[in-house]
């Protein structure tokens, strides 16, 4: 009994053996394979930084972005909402929320997390005629915007025109790497408008690019489409490559919607929290219109007191009596 014990040991033993063998063989075969694919040489630095961009193509960053507005928007901003959910396949949709005198924070806190989601996207309605943009992500930080010069896709009637789902370049211009405050905004902004490679709703290609652009204290939003032009005739070919050195030529037609972002503040946490951020320069609304109302009525103040001065002006121009005035009556 004791040789069989001993002999079955060392047969499992060898077995262990053979399997760590084989484990390395094969973990070396896995590294010629990534050398290969490094391009020249595949050896170096280069090449491990090379070997790092491999890509499988599958789906693992599971970003999901929820969608929706408050109660009583305008037709406007209700299809600038859908024109938002057609850009972004990584969406989820909810219904319109009533923010009730508590607010919505804590509400679409709850509905983020019972969706799974890791962001959101929330237009607030005012007065039936100011929109307010969230931008925000589960955890902070979250953004506030106010919204004007929106055109929607059907009322631009534009001519560009990409495929329904496709991945866009999130374009920004520099102004959005030399300020802190802008440098926040466009993380949550990739979180948020940038597509998960590999999403089931999304299609594998590249036809578009959502720019960001910062003007006058101001986030200008364009969209546009990649089009790429090929040469009827071998004289248009050899223009266009004398030109800009390519075959091909690459232009950019506006798809929309284009809107403009005004940020009023940035909190660290999820629709609240400390102050991260805050525009000295942005005015509300309720002022604008206070001012334009204040001046209406300082011109109605000033016609009055016109029409008062040409009264008594009137009254002082008194002509003496003229001694012949009764003699032809």
């Amino acid at each position: 009994k004791e040789d069989a014990a001993k002999e079955t040991s060392d047969t499992t033993v060898a077995k262990k053996g053979e399997e760590h063998v084989a484990a390395d063989e094969d973990e070396e075969e896995r590294g010629q394979h990534v050398t290969d694919n490094t391009g020249d040489g595949g050896d170096g630095e280069d090449g491990q930084k090379s070997s790092a961009f491999v890509s499988d193509g599958r789906y693992r960053n599971k970003q999901r972005c929820l969608v929706l507005c408050s109660r009583g928007v305008t037709a406007r901003y209700r299809h600038l909402l859908e024109d938002m959910r057609t850009l972004m396949p990584h969406h989820k949709k909810e219904s319109k929320l009533d923010p009730g005198s508590a607010g919505a924070g804590q509400a679409i806190n709850d509905i983020m997390q019972l969706r799974s989601c890791s962001s959101v996207l929330f237009l607030e309605c005012r007065k039936r005629q100011d929109c307010y943009m969230w931008l925000g992500l589960a955890n902070g930080p979250s953004a506030r915007f106010h919204i004007s010069n929106i055109h929607t896709m059907d009322e631009l009637r534009l001519t560009g025109n990409c495929m329904k789902g496709s991945r866009p370049i999130l374009n920004f211009d520099q102004s959005f790497s030399n300020f802190g405050h802008l440098k926040l905004l466009k993380e949550i902004i990739i979180d948020i408008f940038g597509t998960p490679r590999g999403h089931p709703k999304s299609k594998p290609f590249v036809d578009r690019i959502l720019s960001f652009y910062y003007a006058d204290k101001k986030i200008w939003v364009r969209n546009y489409q990649i089009i790429e032009q090929q040469a009827e005739n071998a004289l248009e070919k050899h223009l266009a490559k004398k030109q800009s050195g390519q075959e091909e030529a690459t232009s950019l037609v506006e798809i929309g919607p284009r809107f403009v972002m005004t940020p009023i503040r940035i909190f660290r946490g999820s629709f609240g929290g400390q102050t991260l951020y805050s525009n000295p320069n942005y005015v509300s609304p309720n002022q604008v219109r206070a001012l334009e109302r204040r001046d209406k009525n300082d011109a109605y103040v000033n016609r009055k007191e016109s029409q008062k001065k040409r009264k008594e002006r009137k009254e002082q121009i008194v002509l003496p009596e003229d001694p012949l005035d009764s003699v032809f009556r």
